[in-house]
């Protein structure tokens, strides 16, 4: 059988006036030609006065600056607004009383397109005085309209597909059509609201919770002891065409509102499903998989430092050794699908304010254990990890062979 390279290279604009983009672990952007995946890019630039990286202005001006940045790598890769499918605005819990701000940037950015939109509120970003920081997904031609956005407020109703089969939705909130926050106080009935309407949004599009492939959730510190319970939520509504989704769990001090108890970044795909697993026996009884594939494309769980037979976290208080193990893992699951390093295409990480101080290590793993091009890559810190002792979680994403 005749295999084909995925051709996946990072996007390198001829102009990028912002900072010099070489000599780090993470690109600007991939391509593959028809695709691109983007790194989260925030308004940090070089001052050449002081030497240093700055953040400069209020949340309008620091958006403009994102979506410039945006816009240069776009057109490195030959692509322009109207081929975005997907946007994925971080917003700092600083930033987020301001946030009207930057949604009519990106509407004067973007006219009459309309990408699926997700916001994830993060405790803060990597660049302290940065207040959002955005990733961009992108298929020439813009993928397919499958649902206009609609609803109120924080209630998002837009679907669309991107590349190989891929169905994305937005940012899942227990908000009604009325834009009201339901089952306050009740993190497990927020759960499975959030499951049930994501299920109305894909059955609205010709498919069902059995096509998602990867279910990431965001929760608060308060949750913690509560969240087990989602087990059962999970059990009942994913996995029914035999695969569960990949799954990753953060926490962060606060959501979009101060009722929200869970927020969910849900991805179906319409190809058939394969779940990726190394061997790892806890697996058996868990509502995720290590891995799903679908045509070319492996969505992940999230990783962290787990020895994942005895399920003891591994290296507490050392960040980047949890990184050496996390990564591990990573590549495990890339080789069990038949892949390697130079298959990812993003990788996103959450670290704890326990582990920021020695962060900058981890660029020296990925350096070690990655290969060049560097996957498109975002950072944030959360407010928490669902074990106390985890200081890094990764988000990873892949596309193989075919």
């Amino acid at each position: 059988m005749t295999t084909t390279s995925p051709t996946i290279r990072d996007i390198r604009p001829a102009e990028f006036p912002w900072f010099r983009y070489d000599g780090y672990t993470f690109s600007l952007g991939l391509t593959d030609g028809e695709n691109a995946w983007l790194s989260g890019h925030s308004a940090s630039e070089h001052d050449p006065d002081s030497g240093r990286m700055v953040v400069r202005g209020g949340m309008a001006d620091q958006t403009r600056t994102a979506y410039a940045k945006i816009a240069a790598i776009l057109e490195a890769a030959d692509l322009s607004w109207q081929d975005v499918t997907k946007v994925t605005e971080n917003v700092t819990i600083t930033g987020i009383e301001a946030y009207a701000e930057a949604e009519q940037v990106r509407r004067d950015t973007l006219g009459a397109h309309s990408p699926v939109v997700s916001t994830t509120i993060v405790d803060s970003l990597l660049r302290p005085a940065a207040l959002i920081e955005i990733e961009v997904h992108a298929t020439r031609g813009g993928g397919t309209a499958l649902q206009a956005s609609s609803g109120a407020g924080w209630d998002r109703r837009g679907v669309r597909e991107g590349h190989d089969g891929e169905v994305l939705l937005p940012t899942i909130l227990p908000v009604d059509e009325r834009g009201e926050v339901v089952h306050q106080g009740d993190f497990v009935g927020q759960y499975a609201y959030c499951l049930d309407k994501a299920d109305r949004l894909l059955n609205g599009v010709g498919l069902s919770l059995d096509a998602a492939v990867s279910t990431y959730d965001f929760s608060t510190p308060e949750t913690r002891e509560v969240y087990r319970k989602s087990h059962r939520v999970r059990k009942d509504r994913l996995g029914g065409a035999g695969v569960f989704p990949g799954a990753g769990g953060i926490l962060m001090s606060r959501l979009h509102t101060p009722e929200v108890l869970v927020a969910m970044e849900i991805t179906a795909n319409r190809l058939p499903l394969t779940g990726v697993n190394p061997g790892w026996s806890r697996y058996d009884t868990l509502t995720y998989t290590p891995g799903v594939r679908a045509g070319r494309t492996l969505y992940m769980s999230g990783f962290a430092s787990l020895d994942m037979e005895s399920q003891e976290v591994l290296h507490p208080g050392d960040v980047v050794a949890q990184a050496e193990t996390t990564y591990g893992a990573i590549m495990e699951v890339l080789e069990a699908a038949g892949g390697g390093p130079e298959n990812l295409t993003g990788s996103i990480e959450f670290v704890s304010r326990e582990g920021l101080a020695d962060y900058r290590g981890v660029a020296k793993v990925r350096e070690r254990l990655l290969k060049a091009p560097y996957p498109a890559s975002t950072g944030a810190i959360c407010g928490g990890l669902l074990r106390p002792e985890f200081l890094l979680e990764v988000f990873p994403s892949a596309v193989l062979d075919g």
